[in-house]
């Protein structure tokens, strides 16, 4: 039996031959490919609220001016 945990999903898993869908190895590849796009999901969000806070100093810089 194997358990993943992703972000917010708990699934217990388990195999029933090498061939399956479900087999540990299978399981592995997925696992690691959802890991993958999660982190590269956070790393994106990270660089938008990065631009958000940079835009925003930007324009308070130019209301600052206007004012």
């Amino acid at each position: 039996m194997t358990e993943v945990n992703i972000s917010q999903i708990t699934s217990t898993v388990t195999a029933v031959d090498e061939d399956s869908w479900l087999a540990p190895h299978r399981m592995e590849r997925i696992v690691s490919a959802v890991v993958k796009v999660m982190d590269e999901r956070d790393r994106h969000r990270g660089r938008v609220r990065a631009e958000q806070r940079i835009s925003g100093g930007v324009r308070e810089e130019q209301e600052t001016e206007m004012a």
